[in-house]
């Protein structure tokens, strides 16, 4: 039996390392769709911090996974295909998108199984970057205050003033 899931694995973390274990124990054998930084950026307003490359090399180096392949589009169906996976784990912000619509028909024809997740609490790469925009900036700001830019403050990117 062939459990396949995809992401972004960008800085990888405890809740990956969560949903990767928790597919080995759904069936033999684990492979790990890993999103292209084209695929990524054209859902998201940035790309992975760690290319694609490394990021596959880190979830080759995991116990738990069997096989890790890349992907290039916005697009499922291929790769259950390909991999003739018996069931396909998805994250809670799946949805109904036209892409995720096609990979749950295939899978509903082909008699093959979907599981929904529900993300790990504890972190995500998101809160993560930001805790690493947040100190950045704080550190910056106490560097110019010390020496004497009170009235020049540093704000995150994301939260400029308007």
């Amino acid at each position: 039996m062939l459990v396949y899931t995809l992401g972004t694995f960008d800085l990888l973390h405890v809740g990956h390392l969560a949903l990767l274990e928790y597919c080995k124990t759904l069936g033999g054998s684990l492979a790990v769709g890993v999103a292209s930084d084209r695929v990524v950026s054209s859902y998201k307003l940035n790309v992975p911090v760690i290319p694609l490359e490394e990021r596959m090399e880190m979830l080759n180096a995991l116990s738990c996974v069997d096989i890790v392949r890349p992907y290039y589009e916005l697009e499922y169906v291929t790769g259950c295909k390909a991999l003739n996976a018996d069931i396909f784990v998805v994250g809670e912000d799946w949805g109904t998108k036209p892409h995720n619509i096609a990979v749950e028909s295939y899978l509903k024809t082909a008699g093959k199984e979907i599981r929904q997740v529900l993300y790990d609490p504890r972190t995500s790469s998101t809160r993560i970057k930001q805790t690493v925009n947040d100190q950045t900036s704080n550190l910056i700001n106490a560097q110019l205050e010390s020496r004497g830019a009170k009235d020049w403050p540093l704000h995150p990117l994301n939260s400029r003033p308007a």
